[in-house]
């Protein structure tokens, strides 16, 4: 065993997972890869990553991992119809669209429209929101994520009144972010697997989160007395639940998925890493740092970052390296939580066009 933990407690964390109502949407194990390239070019730790954007549901995403348990135990609660909403281009949505057209379920998403008007072009994650049969609502943008969980709301009360079994997802109802994040205590158990079958000792994980990626992570390394450092980097400049830190949202997570898994252990706000400086100007706005993680991602290791969460939390990690913050002995492993279809709709923020060459 390369990466040091508590092996006794990781048979009592993995009977506690698969104890839970679970249905299969995800493809699994997803690769552990060297970045070698990428590391050379930083000149920095050894770089990894673990591709969670090829959990393989309508393009892939960390999600898949949390609708395997969301969505288990709503279809064992007899729900034949679910409810979620977002922005136009979420993640969470496309591939909570695609899972419930894998169950059988009928899916309503009410978007908000966080681009404005560019946001009702059919493109990227809203082009397969639609594909996967997804029936769509946009919103105007009204500047908050409560105003858009009351409008999912009243869609599910309305479906509900119409004699539909109705699961209400996030935004509508942040109640089930607990059982979101246990996908990421497995998720964490797979990767220690991979980590020691390849010889790597895990010093560091990097992820962009808000909350039930990283909570789940936390979660598992805390219970299994591991000494990898976790790292976050949300896409949001706050919580979605007003008047809370990240640190506090996380640790909370953390604290009802434990629950959830009949755990001891908790995790406070002190041992939660959330650092919300590569955020930018806020919400789905490109940085120009993000843009030079997507080219350097790219170009060096032929990996696909999205505009909005991954590329964030890369040049997160890019500018600690060049910093010298993280020792050049170690191994990081970035954990790549997907966004691909977003990039056909930010194609314009991107500004390759230069890059293009008259013959």
């Amino acid at each position: 065993m390369i990466n040091e933990h508590d092996t006794t407690r990781r048979a009592e964390l993995q009977a506690a997972v698969e104890a839970l109502p679970r249905v299969g949407l995800a493809a699994l194990p997803t690769p552990f890869e060297p970045c070698p390239h990428l590391s050379k070019a930083l000149g920095g730790p050894r770089i990894w990553i673990k591709r969670d954007d090829l959990t393989g549901l309508a393009a892939g995403g960390n999600k898949t991992r949390m609708f395997e348990f969301v969505l288990g135990q709503a279809m064992e609660e007899g729900v034949d119809t679910v409810v979620g909403g977002a922005a136009v281009q979420s993640n969470y949505c496309r591939q909570l669209a695609a899972a419930c057209s894998r169950l059988g379920l009928e899916c309503h998403l009410v978007l908000r429209k966080v681009r404005g008007e560019r946001d009702r072009e059919v493109q990227g994650g809203l082009l397969l929101d639609l594909l996967v049969g997804a029936r769509v609502e946009l919103v105007e943008d009204e500047g908050s994520w409560e105003s858009l969980g009351a409008r999912i709301r009243e869609k599910g009360r309305q479906l509900t009144a119409a004699g539909r079994r109705v699961h209400v997802a996030r935004v509508g109802d942040e109640s089930g972010i607990g059982l979101a994040a246990v996908g990421y205590v497995a998720a964490t158990l797979e990767l220690l697997d991979q980590a020691d079958a390849a010889g790597v000792r895990i010093d560091e994980i990097w992820l962009c989160s808000t909350d039930s990626t990283q909570a789940g992570i936390a979660l598992a390394l805390k219970h299994l007395r591991s000494p990898i450092r976790l790292v976050g980097l949300p896409a949001l400049p706050e919580p979605v639940t007003s008047g809370w830190t990240f640190e506090e949202c996380l640790s909370s997570v953390a604290n009802e998925c434990g629950s959830l898994l009949g755990l001891e252990t908790t995790v406070e706000p002190a041992e939660i890493t959330s650092k919300v400086d590569y955020v930018g100007p806020g919400y789905a706005v490109l940085t120009e740092a993000a843009r030079e993680a997507m080219l350097l991602a790219g170009r060096h290791e032929g990996v696909l970052l999205d505009p909005v969460y991954t590329s964030k939390a890369m040049a997160g990690l890019i500018d600690h390296v060049r910093r010298g913050l993280i020792p050049a002995e170690g191994n990081v492993v970035f954990l790549h939580t997907g966004g691909l279809p977003a990039l056909f709709a930010y194609a314009d923020s991107l500004a390759l066009d230069e890059a293009l060459k008259s013959g």
